[in-house]
C-alpha cells in the first residue's frame, strides 16, 4: 500500500510504522507499538547473556624472593580458577631494592607458567608495567582419552 495510507492506519491505531526490510523492493514496514518492540529486544538479550558464562580474570601476586609453600598454594588456587575456565593473571611485585633482582621474577613466573602449562595457555607474555612484572594465562579445555 502507498505510504501515505500505512501512515494514515498507524495513526488510527496509534501506532508506529517501522521499517523492517528497506532493501526488500518495495520496502517492507510493520505496524507496531515501536516502545514494545524496543523492550522485548532488551529482554532476548538479556536473557543471552544470562546464558553465556562471562570469563573473569583472576590476579595472583608474587614476590621474587617467596617462600616455596606461599608459591604452590597460589598456583594451586591458579590452577583451581583455570579449571572453572577463568583467566589468571600472575604479577610479580619488587618492593624496594628487590627491583635490582629482576631475573628471580622472571624465573618464578616461568616457573609457575611451566606448572600451569598442562591446563593453560599463555594469552599475554611476561611484560613489565612499573615495578611489576605480569602476564595472562588462559585456561585451555583437555579431551579426556577414551581407554
Amino acid at each position: 500500500m502507498p505510504l501515505p495510507e500505512a501512515l494514515f492506519k498507524a495513526r488510527q491505531q496509534s501506532l508506529d510504522l517501522v521499517e523492517v526490510a528497506e532493501k526488500a523492493q518495495p520496502p517492507v514496514v510493520k505496524i507496531i507499538d515501536f516502545k514494545k518492540f524496543k523492550y522485548q529486544e532488551d529482554k532476548k538479550t538479556q536473557a543471552g547473556k544470562k546464558k553465556g558464562k562471562s570469563q573473569e580474570v583472576k590476579e595472583f601476586r608474587f614476590t621474587p624472593f617467596i617462600a616455596q609453600n606461599d608459591f604452590e598454594i597460589r598456583v594451586k588456587r591458579a590452577r583451581k580458577e583455570l579449571t572453572s575456565l577463568n583467566k589468571v593473571k600472575l604479577t610479580v611485585k619488587f618492593v624496594g631494592r628487590q627491583i635490582t633482582r629482576k631475573e628471580f621474577g622472571q624465573e618464578l613466573l616461568q616457573k609457575a607458567i611451566k606448572e600451569l602449562g598442562d591446563i593453560s595457555k599463555v594469552e599475554i607474555q611476561p611484560k613489565w608495567q612499573g615495578r611489576m612484572l605480569t602476564t595472562t594465562l588462559k585456561p585451555v579445555l583437555v579431551k579426556k582419552s577414551n581407554k
